[in-house]
């Protein structure tokens, strides 16, 4: 057995508690962490970042080790989610950094901050194709808001700390510091000043008067307003400012998958999320408002459905605080550049009369009735996933975080668990990313208030993707709880196949799959295996009250479908709620 590793001093003589003096561009990288007051950073050591990691060593900011760099992206983006603030997570070169590519893509689709350190080789050797090289600036550049390569030891505190800057500024989004060895153990001791961004980064948060005049005229004559809540309100932290306007002029509300939270779903003006699988009353909303009021979304095309068909009889008010999303796939009748929750505010101000909209409400609870979220649960069918989602919902508060992997079992958690508070729903939406769901929870975990509960929802195929990081919940004495909604099948694959293939289910069905209530508990966690609705709530109830890392793996049906669904590229309104209306 290895010896236990020494234990941290608690004092230093040249410096305050948890602080060492700056010697080294690494304990000046660390020293800007410390300034912006990171808490916690998610990686895996090497060589390359070496240096770094020997900093942490006398910091106060506390490392979860974890089992995979990808999962170490994917936990520093749920930390960020459920904090709104940037996570941190580290690499080392070549490959360490590689593996961080697919979460910082993920950051990028979501606008989430993160900032990645990656350890590199020395300044002189770049571009020799030394051992664990990698061009990591020109493989992140897409995907990054700015990236950065350390010039030098004196400076490069100052550059983590505007990089971190960035990640957080305007809209939210993933920034990079690719660290030279020889950057890192040069030696310096010049003190970074604090996390400021670029003097040329000045992103428009206070709208235009004559917009939000403008917009708020459209408002006053609308008889079938509806108000869009994108992600971007949940990251502006203006869910009480549209809260606030919803209720106050009367217009029913839909949100977008990144934007579940922003609005109250057991609220009377709520149709809850809209898109590709969203409620059918949201969908029948959108095709017949005749003025869509959105915040903070990108309009992305699991929303729209076909660009010609959405929306069709409405005129558009877009606030975003990105310019370059106004009118970039939907067209803005009036644009509105600015901060959310600002921009809520000026409007609430600046509209003078409530929309007549009284017809149009009742019009949206008609929809409600017509198509409710319901399914049937057979005695002769296996488990329905609905039915789990709901007992995990009704087992825990309103604050607990949800967390999902990517496919149907994202799908059903999103639709069959009612949410009512922001930052409680932690999924990967732009890039769809697999396997997502548990470095996620674990991030979740760390960023949480204590007596916040945290669930994931995962499929087989999602939690085989990132499994590893279990060994990382055990070992850090994590209190989550992993939902396997199992039905053998990368299910959303098999689904299309059905739909779109003829069948023809190539590549969809795992003929053998583990048995993870066993496997949980080879990696020292607690498991449970349900087949049959009597086994539904107790299990939940021990999992929930387990002081430690759970996994339910619940044997679901292999034939359950997502429905509605709109066909990609359809009309909203058009949706399918069963296979033979594709």
């Amino acid at each position: 057995m290895s010896e236990p590793a020494p234990p941290k001093p608690d004092t230093d003589e040249d410096g305050p508690t948890g602080q060492t003096p700056v010697t080294t561009g690494a304990s000046a990288v660390v020293r800007a962490l410390e300034n912006a007051g990171v808490e916690a950073a998610f990686g895996v050591q090497g060589g390359a970042i070496m240096p770094v990691y020997d900093a942490l060593y006398d910091s106060d900011i506390r490392h979860i080790t974890m089992a995979h760099e990808q999962g170490a992206a994917h936990a520093a983006d749920a930390f960020g989610v459920v904090r709104n603030e940037p996570g941190v997570c580290l690499a080392t070169s070549g490959p360490g950094a590689t593996n961080l590519v697919t979460g910082i893509a993920d950051a990028n689709m979501d606008s989430d901050g993160i900032l990645a350190l990656t350890g590199q080789v020395p300044s002189n050797m770049v571009g020799s194709d030394a051992f664990q090289e990698t061009d990591t600036i020109g493989v992140t550049t897409p995907i990054t808001k700015h990236n950065y390569f350390a010039a030098d030891s004196d400076s490069v505190g100052d550059t983590v700390g505007e990089a971190l800057a960035l990640a957080d500024e305007g809209r939210p989004g993933p920034t990079l510091v690719d660290l030279p060895k020889d950057v890192t153990l040069g030696e310096t001791d010049r003190e970074p000043g604090p996390a400021e961004t670029p003097k040329t980064t000045t992103p428009q948060t206070e709208p235009d008067e004559a917009a939000v005049a403008n917009a708020a005229r459209a408002i006053e004559m609308a008889e079938r307003p509806l108000l869009l809540l994108g992600g971007g309100v949940i990251k502006a932290d203006a869910t009480e400012e549209a809260r606030a306007f919803a209720h106050e002029y009367g217009i029913p509300v839909v949100t977008t998958m990144p934007g579940i939270g922003s609005f109250p779903e057991d609220d009377d003006l709520c149709l809850s999320w809209a898109g590709m699988h969203g409620t059918g009353y949201a969908n029948m909303a959108i095709t017949h408002t005749d003025l869509l009021i959105a915040v903070g979304t990108r309009f992305d095309d699991r929303l729209t459905g076909g660009i010609d068909t959405f929306a069709p009889e409405a005129e558009v008010i877009h606030i975003d605080i990105d310019p370059a999303e106004i009118s970039k796939n939907i067209h803005a009748d009036y644009p509105v550049v600015g901060d959310a929750a600002t921009a809520l505010r000026q409007l609430s101000d600046e509209v003078a009369q409530k929309p007549d909209a009284r017809e149009w409400r009742e019009q949206c609870r008609t929809w409600k009735s017509e198509y409710p979220m319901d399914y049937a649960t057979p005695e002769d069918e296996p488990l329905k996933p609905q039915f789990v989602v709901e007992c995990l919902d009704e087992a825990t508060s309103d604050r607990t975080i949800v967390t999902s992997g990517v496919g149907q079992h994202q799908m059903w958690a999103a639709q069959y668990w009612t949410f009512t508070e922001p930052q409680t729903w932690v999924s990967s939406h732009g890039l769809g990313t697999m396997g997502y769901g548990l470095p996620a929870a674990i991030g979740a975990r760390l960023a949480a208030e204590d007596d916040q509960e945290v669930v994931c929802i995962d499929g087989d195929g999602s939690f085989l993707m990132t499994i590893q990081e279990l060994s990382v919940a055990v070992r850090e004495e994590l209190d989550i709880t992993v939902a396997v909604l199992n039905n053998e099948y990368i299910g959303m694959v098999r689904q299309w196949q059905d739909a779109f293939f003829e069948g023809r289910r190539m590549a969809a069905q795992y003929n053998w799959c583990p048995e993870f209530d066993k496997l949980a508990e080879a990696f020292g966690a607690r498991g449970w295996r349900v087949d049959d609705y009597d086994e539904v709530a107790d299990a939940i109830e021990e999992a929930i009250e387990y002081d430690g890392p759970s996994v339910i793996d619940f044997h679901i049906d292999p034939a359950e479908n997502v429905y509605p669904m709109v066909p990609s590229g359809g009309a909203n309104g058009k949706f399918a709620l069963t296979e033979d209306q594709l």
